[in-house]
């Protein structure tokens, strides 16, 4: 699958990983060859791995203090969703937040929650095979897993 198959698909979200909207993108994407659902998976872990960066990870919640007012940390869970967030607004914004941090901040907020993304090959491919998604990715989506992105993190 192109990054610009994938990212028509994306917008089919409106800008929101929500329940809804990723059962419809499911839906549409299982009417499609196997193919394109294992591409679209590929697509959907690398553009998490590229956001998978402590300039973005180390964001804090912005909703949310510790009792002290001190920034609450993103937890790893936090983290993924957010960046499912982020690639749900859409390229325009995912392609933005490489050169400014600042527009990823927003995503981190606990009325962005883009975890339903993640379901969408596995949905997806469960409808078109009847079968369970069984298969890894090329890239690791779970946070801190690019090495490249975390240098402190490196071996």
């Amino acid at each position: 699958m192109t990054w610009t198959d994938f990212w028509a698909l994306i917008a089919t979200l409106n800008g929101e990983a929500t329940q809804a909207n990723c059962r419809r993108l499911a839906e549409q994407l299982s009417r499609r060859p196997i193919p394109d659902i294992i591409g679209f998976a590929e697509r959907h872990a690398e553009a998490l791995h590229r956001l998978d960066q402590e300039k973005f990870g180390t964001l804090p919640v912005v909703d949310l203090t510790i009792r002290d007012g001190s920034p609450f940390p993103q937890s790893a869970d936090v983290f993924l969703y957010a960046r499912c967030a982020v690639v749900a607004a859409g390229q325009a914004v995912w392609e933005s937040v490489f050169f400014d941090v600042d527009a990823f901040a927003p995503y981190t907020s606990t009325a962005y929650d883009g975890e339903w993304l993640l379901y969408v090959p596995d949905v997806a491919y469960e409808l078109a095979t009847g079968e369970e998604w069984n298969r890894p990715t090329r890239y690791c989506f779970e946070s801190y897993s690019n090495r490249d992105g975390w240098p402190h993190l490196r071996d």
